[in-house]
C-alpha cells in the first residue's frame, strides 16, 4: 500500500517537486484503443507496484530516488483526442521548462507526440528513441490523426530524429507512405544477430535523446498486460542494455512508458514497467 501516493513511495522529503530532479505525471488516457482496452488503468497501477521496488539499484549500488522524484496530478482523460493532446502539452510544458526530467506514465501511445513538443520547445534538436513493437506510422487510423497507430507518425511532423527499435508489426500503408524509415527498423531479429546493434542504434540519435518505450516493445513473455502483445519481442536484459548505452552515451532528457494494460491477478507488467521507470532513473545520474 502507498504511504505518500507518490512513485517508488519514497520519503515525503525526497518528493518535494522544488527539489526533485525527477517528475512523474500520470496519464491515464485510452481514447483510441484499437483492440483489448484497460490501459487508462496502467499508470495508477504502475505506481502502485513501484511502492514493491527495492530502492538500491542492483547495478550502481545506489539509491537513486535521492535526486528527488515528484509525482505530479494525474492528467484527466479528454472526451475527444485533439483535447486530449492539449491538455498532455499543457501539463508537460511547464514541467519541462522547469528543467525537470518528465517521465510520463500512459495510457496510450498517442500521448507522445504533445510530449515530444514540448521536450523540441525546451531542447532544441532532440531525437526520439522508440521502443515498440508497432510502428506506428499510420497517418490515421479509426477517423482519428491522433490514433496510437499514428503517434510516431505525429512525432515526424515535430522532429526527423527517430529511430525504431524492436518493431516486428506494420501495414501496407506504413510499408508505401514511409519506406525509409521501415528500412531503418532494428527489429528484434537483428537484435539478435548483430553484435553492433547498440552501436547501430547510437549512430542514428543526436545529442539530445527522449525515450519512448510501448510496453508491447518486450516480448509478451515478459510484458503480458498490454493491449496488442506481438511475439518475438524484446527481453529486460536487452532493453536494459540499450538504455543503460544511450543514457551514458547521449543526454536522455525525458521518457515515457505507455500501453500497460493491467491483468486481473497477474502484477508482472506494470511491475517491469515501475522497475524500467527506475532503471531510467538510475541511468541517468553520473
Amino acid at each position: 500500500m502507498l504511504k505518500n501516493n507518490a512513485f517508488l513511495d519514497v520519503p515525503a522529503e525526497f518528493a518535494v517537486y522544488e527539489r526533485s530532479r525527477y517528475a512523474i505525471l500520470p496519464v491515464p488516457y485510452e481514447g483510441t484503443v484499437s483492440y483489448a482496452s484497460g490501459t487508462a488503468g496502467g499508470p495508477m497501477a504502475i505506481i502502485e507496484a513501484s511502492a514493491n521496488v527495492e530502492l538500491l539499484d542492483n547495478e550502481r549500488l545506489r539509491e537513486c530516488y535521492e535526486a528527488g522524484i515528484h509525482t505530479l496530478p494525474a492528467v484527466h482523460p479528454a472526451p475527444g483526442p485533439d483535447e486530449q493532446m492539449r491538455r498532455v502539452y499543457e501539463a508537460a510544458a511547464p514541467i519541462v521548462r522547469d528543467g525537470k526530467f518528465l517521465i510520463t506514465l500512459g495510457g496510450e501511445h498517442s500521448i507522445t507526440a504533445p510530449l515530444v513538443r514540448a521536450m523540441c520547445e525546451r531542447y532544441g534538436e532532440v531525437s526520439v528513441l522508440q521502443i515498440d513493437a508497432h510502428a506506428d506510422l499510420r497517418n490515421q487510423y479509426g477517423g482519428s490523426e491522433h490514433s496510437h497507430a499514428s503517434a510516431m507518425r505525429r512525432v515526424l511532423e515535430i522532429t526527423p530524429h527517430l529511430c525504431q527499435i524492436g518493431i516486428r508489426s506494420f501495414s501496407i500503408e506504413e510499408l508505401e507512405d514511409c519506406p525509409d524509415r521501415v528500412e531503418a527498423f532494428v527489429t528484434p531479429r537483428i537484435i539478435r544477430s548483430d553484435r553492433d546493434w547498440i552501436s547501430r542504434v547510437l549512430g542514428r540519435l543526436t545529442g539530445k535523446v527522449y525515450v519512448t518505450i510501448d510496453i508491447d516493445g518486450l516480448d509478451p513473455a515478459y510484458a503480458p498486460g498490454t493491449g496488442t502483445p506481438e511475439p518475438g519481442g524484446m527481453d529486460w536484459f536487452e532493453l536494459t542494455d540499450l538504455l543503460r548505452a544511450v543514457c551514458g552515451q547521449r543526454e536522455v532528457i525525458g521518457a515515457d512508458i505507455v500501453e500497460v494494460r493491467p491483468l486481473p491477478g497477474n502484477h508482472t507488467t506494470e511491475f517491469l514497467a515501475a522497475k524500467l521507470a527506475y532503471k531510467i532513473i538510475t541511468y541517468t545520474q553520473s
